[in-house]
């Protein structure tokens, strides 16, 4: 259960949010550079203030545990993105001859079928 505090911490994130977007509005005659880091500032002062509350600390501690196993990932060789993506594109070929193929042999079929074949 959220406690009360959490409740008023994330109801501020909230209109820090929205504050944001109102002065981006506000500011609607100025730089477009402005508007946005005026809308920037108060995203990252509500996350600032979204991260003091209990579903903050946690989701901090599930983004480190996810950058974690990103760092984990073992990415192929330039070789061998290069090897599978042949495979990739001959299979495809491959496909597309065979269903054109059947495709052809359809309509072939069909017009015979129906009388229009030579």
């Amino acid at each position: 259960m959220i406690s009360t505090s959490d409740k008023i911490k994330l109801a501020l994130a909230i209109l820090l949010l929205l504050a944001g977007v109102a002065v981006f509005h506000y500011l609607a005659d100025q730089a477009a550079a402005l508007r946005v880091a005026a809308v920037l500032v108060a995203a990252l002062a509500a996350f600032g203030v979204a991260s003091l509350t209990e579903l903050g600390r946690q989701f901090m501690g599930f983004a480190k545990e996810a950058t974690a196993e990103a760092k984990k990932v073992v990415w192929p060789s330039r070789k061998e993105t290069m090897q599978t993506t042949g495979v990739v594109v001959l299979l495809v070929l491959l496909m597309a001859v065979f269903l054109w193929l059947v495709d052809a042999g359809l309509a072939w079929a069909v017009k015979n079928l129906m009388g229009w074949g030579s």
